[in-house]
């Protein structure tokens, strides 16, 4: 692996993940205990493999408030000091959407109004001043729950009480065409409007929702574990959570595994893209055996389906 190698063991020793006995430049054994312990920590598939989604995690957990300067630029910046920012801001009362540490639009009008309430400069520019008057402000931004939290669950809470009128995106990577269609034909027959996504990409996935704003995203894919079944939702490695997202998680996954005679494998946090970058309560369930899931294509869906209506249906508390 040589340098490729050593740059992966020089970040993860300067972010408290050892190497083990592995020489210099070489990806052992130790390093990949080291990968695996930072993919769980961030909320990835744990592999010990240093993939795409991974070295740009691994990136991004470089940054700290107060590295450089944020503003919104393309491409957008992303990284843990932009998570802390957005933490920080939303706390406030100030909506920077979700804590997902991608500066976009949201997130600049967010600092900009911060701005403009602590008599800074107005320029939308995260610098020393703003990071010290953040910084000030202590335990006030170290809120638990912040806007964007609030803003999900009343934006679910102000719409109808079924899939009448609601839209959902449907996505899946490859392999499930079949069930991806049963369930978009579910959704529909249920009374409401389906999206079917399919794009290996999870950020493309994300983008299509996003820009066709749907109220709930779904995505399928089979799990490495061919005999049980779980559901993922979004959770940022700061601990910041898609309340809605996990709701619907937990929804989903206490009906699927009996579905598909599966063991039940949990409802997980994690930062995958598709999760990560979705602007709306997101999940992906992780099904069991291919075989099986072929021969209980219409099972699932119409599961999936009543899963999304009972969610719906009976909105938390704000």
């Amino acid at each position: 692996m040589g340098e490729a190698a050593l740059e992966v063991q020089r970040r993860r020793l300067a972010l408290g993940y050892p190497v083990g006995d592995d020489v210099a430049g070489s990806y052992g054994p130790g390093t990949t205990v080291a990968v695996a312990a930072f993919q769980e920590r961030r909320g990835l598939r744990c592999d010990g493999v240093c993939g795409d989604d991974t070295w740009h995690a691994l990136v991004e957990a470089g940054y700290r408030l107060g590295d450089r300067p944020l503003y919104l630029g393309y491409p957008l910046l992303r990284g843990d000091d932009v998570a802390d920012l957005q933490r920080r801001v939303g706390s406030l009362g100030f909506d920077a959407g979700r804590v997902d540490g991608i500066f976009g639009p949201r997130t600049e009008r967010a600092l900009a109004d911060f701005q403009r309430n602590g008599g800074l400069v107005t320029d939308a520019i995260c610098g020393p001043a703003t990071v010290a008057a953040l910084r000030r402000l202590g335990g006030w931004a170290d809120a638990p729950h912040s806007v964007a939290s609030v803003r999900e669950r009343e934006q679910l809470r102000r719409g109808p009480r079924s899939l009448d009128g609601r839209t959902v995106a449907v996505g899946e990577s490859g392999g499930l065409d079949a069930l991806a269609r049963a369930v978009a034909g579910a959704v529909t027959a249920a009374g409401g409007r389906a999206l079917l996504i399919q794009h290996p990409d999870g950020s493309e996935q994300a983008a299509a929702a996003n820009l066709a704003e749907v109220d709930a995203y779904v995505g399928l894919s089979l799990s490495a574990s061919s005999v049980s079944v779980s559901t993922a939702y979004y959770r940022a490695p700061s601990g910041w959570e898609s309340l809605e997202g996990r709701r619907l998680a937990e929804v989903v996954q206490a009906l699927l595994p009996g579905i598909l005679g599966a063991t039940d494998g949990g409802v997980r946090g994690m930062a995958l893209p598709v999760l990560r970058e979705t602007r709306m309560p997101a999940v992906l369930a992780e099904l069991g055996a291919a075989s099986v899931v072929v021969e209980r294509n219409a099972e699932v869906a119409a599961t999936l389906a009543a899963a999304l209506q009972r969610w719906i249906a009976q909105p938390a508390e704000v």
